[in-house]
């Protein structure tokens, strides 16, 4: 395989990040991220420096880079700047929706009805992430967008926890339904109101989630 760009190689890094393929504390062995990539050494170490100033990633002194992982507390603190930036991001959708777009939102909260209903939680997160994905690109918030993408990753495995959660897909729901509907409405204030709400409820349930001995440790 020939050498790959180094944007690319920072891009494929970044999305194993997210989707998980790279856990937390694993070690970042160049030569073999050279190998899986078809990358240079030097385009590798490049990645990792920017992946590094992210905050998705870490070096430890003669050991090495690593997936860093983050402790509750900085989880929460990441939701809470989702909670600012998103909610611009609904407020602004809202002005800017088309009918196509309103339609195609109330299409995505009514599969995440269906799936709410029958109990697949794995499409139902699926949809939740169509949404907010959705709700950003109606948005056209290009910097807001590069915020939040910045920080998903650090969220992953705790989203992963709260989409399996028993209970929480019936509570999330209708937080969903109320931002589409404001949005659909052309409620910017209301929009704002609902994607903060929502997203405060993400918030109390990473809470729940704390261990009975957490000590700020990552998990």
């Amino acid at each position: 395989m020939g050498d790959v760009r180094p944007m690319k190689v920072v891009d494929r890094i970044r999305e194993a990040i997210f989707a998980g393929d790279l856990a937390p504390n694993q070690r970042l062995i160049e030569a073999d991220l050279c190998a899986q990539l078809g990358a240079s050494r030097s385009h590798v170490r490049n990645a990792l420096a920017d992946l590094v100033s992210e905050g998705l990633v870490e070096r430890i002194p003669n050991r090495g880079a690593r997936v860093r992982a983050i402790t509750l507390a900085e989880a929460i603190e990441f939701t809470e700047i989702r909670m600012v930036v998103e909610g611009l991001c609904a407020a602004k959708a809202a002005v800017r929706v088309t009918d196509g777009q309103a339609a195609q939102l109330r299409s995505i909260g009514e599969r995440m009805r269906q799936y709410e209903a029958s109990g697949d939680l794995i499409e139902y997160s699926n949809c939740n992430k169509e949404l907010h994905a959705f709700i950003r690109t109606i948005s056209d918030q290009s910097a807001a967008g590069e915020i939040i993408e910045r920080i998903r990753g650090n969220l992953t495995r705790y989203q992963v926890r709260l989409a399996l959660q028993s209970g929480r897909a019936a509570v999330s729901l209708p937080q969903h339904l109320e931002i589409i509907e404001a949005i659909c409405a052309r409620d910017e204030s209301r929009a704002e109101a609902a994607m903060r709400a929502h997203l405060r409820s993400v918030i109390e349930a990473l809470e729940k989630t704390r261990p009975a001995t957490e000590n700020g440790d990552p998990w």
